[in-house]
């Protein structure tokens, strides 16, 4: 292993393992490295029991790094331990937890800085006893049998990932990348995490003291229903949004939903959806020469004028002045 590694990161291999559980991450730490011109030290090593290829569940084939003993024998910053799971005759789905692959997480473990899984990965760290004693999260499908499996480990199915000291426990597929973007923000801050997840088109917490053109983000949300009102928001952006649609959708009432949103995301429901609008027209500036009018039109303003007024209030400037200086020019 080489000793010159800042920030180590193994994800486990298997056969039949999720391959965006494996793929997601690195992806999200290579932009890391990108943003900070390779300062943030990160290599990601993907281990196996050998280096034979292993076949994801999505059919595609992937070659390991490193084996497990070979990780064993230095130091890790990071351990991605990745899940999977099969579907019996009533297609139930049942996480696989294989007690060999339990054994070797529970070794790399023992060598591990930050331990972390993706998913129902979680399953594999509670039968290696690594969440006795802590809360923690995994897809919602298999959340009950994860807490009927391992009555000392505290499960809470809502989050999209939970942090328990050096433990870090995501959800559903996808939570991946959350997940990746939360271990960035708490090793290099909360501004080189915020740049990555622009580049992925995702939202983070916004700092406290950004900067006159920084990206308008928002608190990471931690239940689903939030997320999936902000995916909502995301899908008509370009529509007239009031809060009693919102509402309707999410089943619950105009307060409740204030609330909700105050609690998870520090702010209102207008002020969110105006955030979104506004991040969404600053990508229309950037990369295209659409009309101010038709700007405001694709993202929801209505009126340029709206627009305008935006702008000035979220990052004061007009977006004639934005597109000026942020155009990203075409290649021809």
């Amino acid at each position: 292993m080489p000793d010159t590694v800042r920030r180590l990161i193994v994800i486990v291999l298997f056969e039949g393992v999720d391959l965006l559980d494996v793929t997601g991450p690195p992806e999200v730490f290579s932009l890391a490295l990108r943003e900070t011109e390779e300062a943030a030290g990160y290599q990601v090593l993907l281990a196996a029991e050998t280096l034979d290829p292993v076949t994801t569940g999505a059919g595609v084939r992937i070659l390991p790094d490193i084996t497990f003993a070979r990780a064993a024998e230095g130091t890790i910053d990071t351990l991605i331990v990745p899940g999977t799971v099969e579907f019996d005759e009533e297609r139930r789905v049942h996480p696989l937890v294989d007690p060999q692959l339990v054994e070797w997480v529970r070794v790399l473990a023992g060598r591990t800085h930050r331990i972390t899984s993706v998913c129902v990965g979680a399953h594999l760290l509670a039968a290696a006893g690594l969440l006795d004693g802590k809360r923690a999260t995994t897809h919602w499908s298999t959340a009950q049998q994860l807490a009927a499996d391992h009555p000392a480990v505290e499960v809470d199915a809502d989050p999209i990932f939970i942090r328990e000291g050096n433990v870090w426990t995501g959800a559903g597929i996808s939570a991946c990348l959350d997940l990746s973007l939360a271990l960035i923000a708490d090793d290099l801050g909360e501004a080189v995490a915020l740049r990555v997840a622009r580049q992925l088109v995702m939202y983070l917490k916004r700092p406290s003291g950004q900067s006159q053109f920084s990206v308008p983000l928002e608190q990471v949300s931690t239940t689903r229903r939030i997320e999936d009102l902000r995916h909502h928001i995301l899908r008509h952006i370009g529509e007239p949004l009031t809060v009693v649609d919102l509402a309707a959708y999410a089943h619950v009432s105009d307060r409740h939903l204030t609330r909700l949103f105050k609690t998870e995301l520090g702010t209102t429901p207008h002020a969110y959806i105006e955030s979104v609008r506004v991040e969404k027209a600053r990508h229309e500036l950037e990369s295209s020469d659409a009309t101010l009018e038709r700007v405001a039109t694709l993202c929801g303003f209505g009126t340029t004028d709206t627009l305008v007024r935006a702008f000035r209030r979220r990052l004061n400037t007009t977006p004639t002045e934005y597109r000026r200086r942020f155009r990203v020019p075409q290649v021809r």
